[in-house]
Formats: C-alpha cells, structure tokens, sequence
C-alpha cells in the first residue's frame, strides 16, 4: 500500500476495498480510469476476510464431516476420528490469505493505487483524507468520488461482544474452539449458516428467531424443508420470540426470552442479528450527503447521493447485503462516471444463495409475494426424491419451486420466481435467475435441454409441468 503525506489527484477515489469499492477501482482501471482505493484494514472487506469466504469454507468442513459420517451407506468404510478445529481454521485462513493477496495482485496490475488508512469524505464533496495507516495524513482530489465502507455486524444492548461466550460473526469465524451447546440469535441466512456448520461439527445448537419462521424472505416451502431438516437434525428452532436479557456465568450465558420468560444456558451466543452500515466513518456531518435515520447513504437508482461526483455502492447503502449485489453496483457507478448507458439494478429480481444444508437459492417472487402483488399465479413443485443424481450422491431432500403467471389455458406464462432447496442449489440458480430477470415465458424455457443425469433436471422438470405437459 502507498505510503505517501503529499496531495494526489486521481480520476475516481474509492474509499473502501470491500466488494463493492475493489469492483469499482478494477473495472474503472479496466476502463482506463486513474483509481485511488483506500482501505483502513484488509483488501476483501468483509466478504473476503470476516464473511462469504471464510464462513463458506466452514460449511465446507462440516459437508465434508457429514460425508464422513455416513460413508459406510456407499459400502466405504471410513471411521471418523473427531474435528481437528485448528487445521480447520488454518486452512480457512490459507484460503483468506490466498484470495487477498490475489486481490492485491490485480490491483496492482491494473495499476490502482492504494491506500492504507481511514478516509473521511471533504466539505467539497472532491477530496478524500486519511488518518492512520501507512497513508496518514494524505489528502487525495478526485473528479469522482465513490463511498464503499461497508457494514458491521449489528449488536444489542446489554450483550457485550467478549468474543469467547458472546461473539458475533468477526469472532466466530476464528474462535479458538467450537462451544459443545450455543445459541444462535437471528434465524436469517447467516444465523442458519452458523447453526447448520455448527450442528454438523458437534455442538447443539438453539437458534432464536423474532420472526414468525426461519428464514424471513424466502419462500414458504423452501423454509419448511430447512426447518424440518435442522430439527431432524437435533437443532432446536424457537420462532415468533424475543431475546430480553442475558447474564454470564461460570457455565457461560444464561438467556431470558420470550413471553413466558423462558431461560437456556449456553456456552456461547452467537449474534446474528442482521449488519449496520459504517457510514459514520465517512465523514459525512460535514458533507451535504444524506444518510436516513438507520445511517445508510441516501442514494437514487444510479447509486448517486444526490451530490454532484459523489456515488455511494455496497452495504453502506440501503440494497441486498449482497457482494455479488455490491460487484453490480460497482459497474453500475463506473458506468456512470463515463457517461455511458447505465442501467440500474433490478434488486427485486437478485439472486440469493444461503449455505447452510440443505442449501437455499431462490430468484424473484415467492409464492405469497406475487399474490400480493396483483398476479394471477399457477405454481408448480418437484422435489429431488425422484431425481437419479439426487438419490447417487445420496441428498435427496428438497424441492424446486417456479411461479408464474397464470394464462387463460391454465398454463404459465411469465417465469416469476424460482426457490431452491437441496443439494448443490447454489450452484444451479443461475438459470432461474436467468429466466427471472429477462422476464422469460414458461415455454421459452421448457425448451431447454437438461443434461442427465444432473440434478438441475429438476429445474427443467418443473417448467416443462407448467406448459400443461410433462415427462416423470
């Protein structure tokens, strides 16, 4: 990183090196642009050194362990010895290590300057300083000014981070060993991630959730299976209460929840309770950049904050907490700057994937959301109990899920959504997606030819039933 006290002048300044800002500075610098990046602590932001990739790689381990465990059904006779934590945790951070010093290699390749320290936005809305790190102390003009830094994860009051007995994700993620029983407070995407990794690896797990089920936001259908496969598995789900109080004690955390004033004492408690964008490190008070009253970045479609050169991308703004979402906005904003055709995000059509086993993808409207909306639905389900690749590598809970509007025969027309839930869906939501966002009818899609055996056959099974046909 540079280390330099004397004013710079650059085509875009960046602050933040996250997903959305080091999207933004390579494709600028593809373009031609000169970029500026500042970065006040890791290249990745929180996907790459605190989020996506070392929490993925977990689940990887625990995929792995439960493979081990029912090894013996394939007629292969593999006796598990138990979970060395710490190989586990360095061949995260292997990986970690890998990826962001690949990250500082492209940048550097595409000639993107970087930063080392905090930067705070100027009055005049064209100047970034920064204090601390290697660069304290530059000041840094730009034409074009992007603000990418990111969030953190959101906390309660009364539940003092400790990193051993409470911890949130940051701490999770490296924490020197695994709580034999914990409870995991938010039963979203990420709160079910770390439930699912830690149940398959060994401690019980209690996941408390505010909401009426698991998983708010996806579909119904694609929550039950994950609901009935955690419990399956021995994850105690407790829905539709609230978290009151904790106190900690030499046995850990004893927690006070619901109406009833229920309690349960746990080694650790897991925070996961959603994420807070860090907008107040922007400067922003002496700024005419708006924030609204949770402190995300005012924004239009554009991404633009309503002052002239200046953009806001990721999760400082009030979008999908998504890096693949924060990549999109990154080009959207480059795009813009050059005063090329930009065309903003449809953040009602993204694709989402969720981790945890079974996996969850979905794209576009859930079943109850299009009703709402005014559509006339027909829906269909298969499920992955009948799929030959499925029943091979032995995951066949699960279902594919399509809605569509309805047409005057009956049939689908208009490809609405499409939910996943089971094995590898994360990897076959592409084509849903697809569908999804370029609006694609029923027999559009049903024209397509599925490889076999593959699991996505499911996906094809399920359009092609909605033309008022099928094979299985």
């Amino acid at each position: 990183m540079t280390n330099q006290n004397s004013n710079e002048h650059f085509d875009v300044i960046v602050v933040g090196g996250g997903p959305a800002g080091y999207a933004a500075a390579l494709y600028g610098a593809s373009a031609g642009l000169q970029i500026a990046l500042v970065e006040k602590h890791k290249l990745g932001g929180t996907c790459l050194n605190v989020g996506c990739i070392p929490a993925k790689e977990l689940l990887e381990t625990a995929a792995v362990a439960r493979t081990v465990e029912h090894a013996n059904i394939f007629g292969v006779l593999a006796e598990s010895k138990g979970l060395d934590w710490s190989k586990t945790l360095e061949r995260k951070q292997g990986i970690v290590d890998q990826l962001v010093g690949g990250l500082g290699g492209l940048l550097k390749g595409r000639k993107v300057t970087v930063f080392e320290g905090l930067g705070t936005l100027g009055s005049d809305h064209k100047s970034v300083s920064i204090t601390g790190g290697k660069s304290d102390g530059t000041r840094l003009t730009g034409d074009s000014v992007i603000l990418a830094a990111g969030s953190v994860p959101r906390t309660m009051p009364g539940f003092p981070i400790d990193g051993q007995k409470i911890v949130t994700s940051d701490e999770l993620l490296s924490i020197p060993e695994l709580p034999e029983s914990a409870v995991v407070i938010g039963g979203g995407a990420i709160g079910c991630e770390f439930a699912s990794m830690m149940s398959d690896l060994g401690t019980k797990v209690t996941i408390l959730e505010y909401a009426p089920k698991i998983l708010p936001g996806c579909d119904i259908d694609a929550a039950k299976v994950v609901e009935k496969s955690f419990k399956k598995r021995g994850i105690d789900i407790q829905t539709g209460v609230a978290v009151k109080s904790q106190e900690s004690n030499a046995d850990g955390v004893t927690l006070t929840f619901g109406d009833n004033d229920e309690k349960i004492t746990v080694e650790t408690v897991v925070m996961s309770i959603g994420r807070r964008p860090l907008s107040e490190t922007l400067g922003l008070e002496n700024t005419q950049v708006k924030t609204d009253e949770r402190g995300f970045i005012v924004i239009d479609e554009y991404c633009r904050t309503g002052v002239q050169g200046v953009w806001a991308i990721g999760d400082v703004v009030d979008t999908a907490q998504l890096a693949h979402i924060a990549f999109a906005e990154g080009m959207l904003v480059i795009k813009d700057i050059l005063g090329e055709k930009a065309m903003p995000i449809d953040y009602s059509k993204a694709p989402w994937c969720i981790y945890c086993y079974p996996e969850v993808a979905f794209s576009g409207h859930t079943e109850e959301s299009a009703k709402e909306a005014g559509f006339d639905i027909v829906v269909s389900k298969h499920r992955f109990m009948g799929n030959g690749r499925a029943m091979i590598v032995g995951e066949t809970d699960g279902l594919v899920k399509v809605i569509a509007e309805k047409q005057a025969d009956g049939t689908g027309g208009k490809i609405l959504g499409v939910h996943m839930v089971g094995p590898w869906v994360t990897e076959q939501i592409g084509q849903g997606y697809l569908a999804v966002n370029w609006e694609a009818t029923v027999d559009e899609v049903a024209q397509f030819i599925q490889p076999h055996p593959t699991i996505s056959e499911v996906f094809g099974e399920t359009v092609l039933s909605l033309t008022g046909r099928s094979l299985h």
